[in-house]
C-alpha cells in the first residue's frame, strides 16, 4: 500500500489525497509535519531532504513535491479523464498545475500566513491587501478561462484541475474581499459535490 507522510490539513497533502481517492488507490496517510512534527528528523530529512509534507512512498520508491506525486499517481494508476491521454491534454493539464505553483500559491499562502497563521495584532495589513489584491486578479482571469469550458483543461475533469481546486476552495474560506466570480464559484460548486474533493479538501478546517 502506498504511505502519504503528511497532515491532512496541508493544502499539498490535500491535493495527493484528493487525486488518490478519485483513482481508487488505497493509501495510508501518516500525520507528519505541522503539530505533529517529525518532519525534521534525520529519518524523514533522508526521504524528503526538504523536510516539508507530503512525501509518498510506494514500496521502495519515494517521492516528494505534491504536483510530482499527482502526476505519478496519474501516470502510473490514473487513466482518462484524470491523466489526459494524448500529450497535448497532459501539456494543457500540467500548465494550469505549474500555473498554480509559480503564480498562485505565493499570493494565496501570503493571506493564509496573515490571517491563519499570525495573531490579529502582528498581522501585515499592507502584504495582505497586496496579496488579496493580486489573488484576486488572478481568480478573475481563471474566471474568465472557466467561461469557455467547465474545467480548467477542458471538458472534463482531469488532474490539472486539483491544484487550483484546493487553493479556491481557501480563497472562498478565507475571511477576504472577493469579485463575484459566477464561472469560478460554479466550478468549484461541481468540485464540492465530488466525494473525494468533498473528504479531502472542503472538509478540511484551515488551521
Amino acid at each position: 500500500m502506498i504511505r502519504i507522510l503528511g497532515r491532512a490539513s496541508s493544502i499539498n497533502v490535500q491535493k495527493v489525497m484528493w487525486c488518490a481517492d478519485e483513482l481508487a488507490v488505497p493509501v495510508e496517510r501518516v500525520d507528519v509535519g505541522g503539530k505533529f512534527k517529525g518532519n525534521d528528523t534525520p529519518e524523514y530529512l533522508a526521504k524528503n531532504p526538504m523536510g516539508l509534507v507530503p512525501t509518498l512512498e510506494d514500496g521502495d520508491f519515494v517521492l516528494w513535491e505534491s504536483n510530482a506525486i499527482v502526476r505519478y499517481l496519474a501516470d502510473r494508476y490514473g487513466k482518462a479523464p484524470w491523466q489526459p491521454a494524448d500529450a497535448k491534454g497532459r501539456g494543457l493539464a500540467s500548465q494550469w498545475m505549474d500555473w498554480y505553483v509559480t503564480t498562485m500559491h505565493p499570493p494565496m499562502t501570503a493571506i493564509f500566513i496573515q490571517l491563519i497563521r499570525t495573531e490579529p495584532a502582528k498581522r501585515d495589513q499592507k502584504a495582505l491587501a497586496d496579496a488579496t489584491d493580486k489573488a484576486a486578479k488572478l481568480w478573475t482571469m481563471l474566471d474568465g478561462q472557466l467561461a469557455k469550458r467547465p474545467y480548467i483543461a477542458g471538458p472534463d475533469i482531469g488532474i490539472g484541475d486539483i491544484p487550483a481546486g484546493c487553493s479556491a476552495n481557501r480563497w472562498y474560506m478565507l475571511d477576504v474581499q472577493r469579485p463575484k466570480l459566477k464561472n469560478l464559484e460554479s466550478w468549484l460548486g461541481r468540485l464540492k459535490k465530488r466525494p473525494a474533493f468533498a473528504k479531502h479538501v472542503a472538509a478540511i478546517p484551515l488551521s
